[in-house]
């Protein structure tokens, strides 16, 4: 596929998305006050903003399930999910995220170490990390983060985030996304190959697609023990959600001898 079809093809994708709840005012001013909509004709569209926030009435009207059963928020599509911890653990949380969102960055920052110490090393939870691209550049650095093998998904991912600066634009820069991609091994023909994978970018629509069904509106959106939380979430506000869940089974005590021994 030529190369200007090839970014085409995942913009269209990942272009027009609702707003990310959790991107910073450094950000939306480096990438300018125009906002994303649909249904306008080229001449009449705004420039493309990945920051902007959408209105509900931007987007065609799509089936949302007011409240799904745990069979429905675990459904998963084509592509392997990432995730951690116990299978059977007591507790799911599940993250929507975007790569260009900073509180998506935060959190990972600030509260997934505590809580892949406390909880999730421990078999109280299990952790699963869903894609909710928003935006061109996103779009393109969610395909390239499925380039990377599952046991490198984690590193890569953190490193998108930690790097935000250097690669979210406005523009789509698929040669900033690969110098991140490269540092984990991932060379530039598989890099442009994972760009051109149409299998890998129609799974990843499935994921955004079946999110919002979900009721997901932007990032960072959590399900944390099948209730969904759409909202930036500290380390104090799991603890409050799930201590209650684990204490009902009797798993604390449990965990922490086992842990112990």
């Amino acid at each position: 596929m030529h190369k200007l079809s090839r970014l085409l093809a995942v913009a269209t994708l990942f272009g027009g998305l609702s707003g990310c709840s959790g991107d910073a005012p450094s950000l939306l001013a480096a990438a300018g006050a125009n906002g994303e909509a649909s249904g306008l004709t080229t001449a009449d569209k705004p420039a493309f903003n990945p920051f902007s926030n959408v209105s509900a009435t931007a987007s065609p009207a799509r089936e949302v399930i007011d409240t799904p059963s745990r069979a429905e928020i675990m459904k998963a599509g084509v592509l392997p999910e990432f995730s951690m911890g116990k299978s059977d653990a007591p507790v799911t949380i599940i993250k929507y995220m975007s790569l260009t969102c900073q509180y998506c960055r935060l959190f990972q920052a600030e509260t997934f170490p505590t809580l892949k110490r406390e909880y999730i090393d421990k078999g109280l939870v299990r952790f699963i990390i869903r894609e909710f691209p928003i935006g061109k550049q996103s779009g393109n650095a969610t395909v390239a983060l499925r380039c990377a093998p599952m046991e490198k998904y984690l590193t890569l991912y953190e490193k998108f985030l930690a790097q935000q600066s250097a690669w979210v634009s406005q523009d789509v820069r698929p040669d900033v996304i690969f110098k991140v991609a490269q540092q984990i091994g991932i060379t530039r023909p598989q890099f442009d190959a994972c760009l051109e994978n149409q299998a890998t970018i129609e799974g990843l629509k499935w994921v955004k697609d079946r999110g919002r069904t979900l009721g997901i509106i932007g990032t960072p959106n959590f399900f944390v023990a099948d209730k969904l939380v759409k909202k930036q979430i500290g380390i104090k506000d799991i603890r409050a959600m799930i201590d209650p869940i684990i204490a009902a089974r009797g798993m604390g005590a449990t965990a922490q001898k086992a842990v112990a021994n």
